[in-house]
């Protein structure tokens, strides 16, 4: 009995992880921004889910955001910096910005 218990917490946190991966915004995906980031974990950069909490209850950090991924920036999180993506719209850029400050609870 206590396998069958254990079983099914391994198999139910293996589906909240997949569905965790499958939240994330398709913007996010076609730009490879989970190369470097992850909704719950670090990866080269900050989990997504870290990032909202650091910037929650702050007004101005949808503007930070959208700015910092669309030109990059460096040395909030550890000495690799992170490449921006001039490319992105600012509306895109804006978009993730929600996206991510959304994580936070």
């Amino acid at each position: 009995m206590k396998s069958i218990v254990i079983s099914m917490i391994a198999a139910s946190l293996m589906v909240g992880g997949s569905a965790m991966a499958a939240d994330m915004p398709d913007i996010a995906k076609k730009n490879s921004c989970n190369a470097c980031h992850a909704i719950d974990k670090k990866v080269v950069g900050p989990a997504w889910m870290d990032v909202a909490k650091k910037y929650k209850g702050d007004a101005t950090a949808k503007a930070k955001l959208t700015t910092k991924i669309m030109k990059g920036g460096g040395g909030v999180w550890g000495a690799m910096p992170m490449p921006g993506n001039p490319k992105l719209s600012e509306a895109d850029a804006g978009m993730l910005a929600n996206f991510v400050l959304g994580l936070a609870k």
